[in-house]
């Protein structure tokens, strides 16, 4: 589909995109009330992770290969403070409390706390391997980590309070860490040999395998937490999962070789949400009605859709575009406003707008100005 059909009708969102170019070592800061690229922010390294502060208007932004996290304004659109908490890292994640940010750390090979008001490492967690990823406890108490350990087909949780590792638990081959159960009890790992693996978080051991049609590889929970959806290489559909009882649900079809996913919800009073599956082969992103299990709509959204994410007021879906090097923005009311007609009719969807914001976008997120 080409973009001659896109409206450019909208209020907008009054904020930024802030989008990390990992091929042009900068950030591209998106206008969302004019959908215009406003600057690209270099960097002193290649982006791969970005953060929105939870109650400023900043970003944080790590450049793994020189472990420093960079702090941008929104209102400056320019890099306000730096930390360097390792030589080199892998991801960053913002603890629930929205106080600190955790650093996965390969050199040295450590969990690293960051908090935002000093904005100097603190606290370190020695792990006993190179690690592969990680996810945090998502309750605002929580207190645990859970890191994988791709070369020694392994996960290890650990303790933030204590700042201590526990020894690491045997998964299958190339772990890949889905994360914790909303209420903290459950660490989940998907491995390699197609089986997601739920570890007991009190007593750090397994408690149940649970084979898949496919090797997983992308997680996305409801925000409820009552389900878990995985996708990745040998089906061309995602996988429900439900974390609560601890068993697959069911598998629906959602495009070619389905990529990156995210669960969007309408405002309230709406109790309805949608899952995004991007289709990076095909360039397509696909919707489904989470309640109905039903196709709404497939948007051609342009070179290698990967991350999915949404503006606050949740008026528009952002989609990165890792082989054209831009972002695909879409109104959300296209196919929302008349829900019924859209679960009973499959249709095609058009684009708001196509943003260029650099050669390799990777990760992004969204602030207000």
């Amino acid at each position: 589909m080409g973009l001659a059909g896109c409206s450019r009708k909208g209020k907008g969102f009054p904020g930024y995109a802030f989008v990390a170019d990992q091929e042009g070592r900068s950030v591209a800061a998106v206008d969302l009330t004019a959908f215009a690229l406003t600057k690209q922010i270099r960097l002193e390294g290649a982006p791969n992770t970005v953060i929105a502060h939870p109650s400023h208007p900043a970003v944080y932004v790590l450049t793994p290969e020189n472990g420093t996290i960079h702090e941008i304004e929104a209102a400056s659109l320019a890099v306000k403070r730096r930390a360097r908490p390792a030589q080199a890292a892998v991801s960053m994640r913002l603890a629930a409390d929205g106080r600190s940010l955790w650093v996965l750390a390969r050199d040295p090979r450590a969990l690293i706390r960051v908090p935002l008001d000093s904005f100097r490492a603190t606290a370190r967690i020695p792990l006993p391997h190179d690690p592969g990823g990680f996810e945090l406890d998502p309750r605002p108490e929580g207190h645990m980590a859970g890191v994988s350990f791709p070369n020694e087909n392994a996960a290890a949780l650990c303790d933030l309070a204590a700042n201590s590792a526990a020894a690491p638990l045997p998964v299958g081959p190339r772990p890949v860490v889905a994360g914790f159960r909303k209420d903290g009890e459950l660490f989940i790992v998907g491995s390699a040999d197609r089986i997601l693996t739920m570890f007991d978080v009190a007593a750090s051991k397994k408690l149940v395998r649970l084979p898949l049609p496919l090797e997983p590889a992308n997680f996305c929970f409801l925000p409820d937490g009552g389900q878990l959806f995985v996708t990745g290489p040998g089906m061309d559909g995602v996988v429900i999962v439900l974390p609560f009882s601890t068993e697959v649900g069911e598998t629906i079809l959602a495009g070619r070789a389905p990529g990156a996913i995210a669960t969007w919800t309408p405002q309230d009073p709406q109790p309805y949400s949608y899952l995004f599956v991007s289709n990076p082969e095909t360039a397509d992103v696909t919707v489904i009605d989470i309640d109905t299990r039903k196709l709404v709509v497939v948007l051609h959204t342009g070179g290698a859709p990967s991350q999915i994410l949404f503006t606050p007021d949740n008026r528009y879906a952002l989609v990165l575009n890792n082989r054209s090097g831009d972002m695909a923005v879409v109104r959300t009311a296209e196919f929302t406003s008349e829900r019924t007609k859209w679960i009973e009719r499959y249709k095609t969807g058009a684009l708001f707008t196509v943003i260029p914001v650099g050669g390799r976008p990777v990760g992004a997120a969204v602030t207000r100005a």
